[in-house]
């Protein structure tokens, strides 16, 4: 599925479009239309935690999101190797709108709450 991202994703301000494509039920890539180099490997969060926010209303403006749309909420995570070291991102989830394929990446305050560089070790049940 393609997205046109419509707010920058901190880092990449030049990445314009990507392709996300599910990997499992709990992981999905995402990569870049016009750059075979740039993908993520991102997380579907709400299987390892409880996470909640607010999506601020000037994004959900750009996403032209409302009560009804149909949204999916991932972060990025960096594998390692074994995969209890992956990092996963909790402060800059990503938002997309299934509806209009727009996307966007939102930068959470710091709270304290959700970490940059968690482990997904902490949430794995033993």
């Amino acid at each position: 599925m393609i997205f046109e991202i419509s707010v920058p994703i901190l880092g990449f301000e030049d990445l314009k479009q990507v392709n996300l494509e599910k990997i499992d039920s709990i992981f999905m890539k995402m990569s870049a239309v016009d750059n075979k180099h740039i993908s993520f490997t991102l997380i579907d969060p709400f299987v390892l935690r409880a996470y909640d926010f607010e999506i601020p209303s000037s994004t959900k403006n750009i996403l032209e999101i409302d009560e009804n749309s149909n949204l999916l909420i991932f972060n990025i995570v960096l594998i390692q190797t074994p995969i209890e070291n992956s990092i996963i991102n909790f402060v800059g989830p990503l938002v997309f709108n299934t509806d209009n394929h727009k996307a966007a990446q939102i930068i959470l305050s710091e709270s304290g709450e959700y970490g940059v560089a968690e482990k997904i070790s902490s949430f794995l049940h033993k």
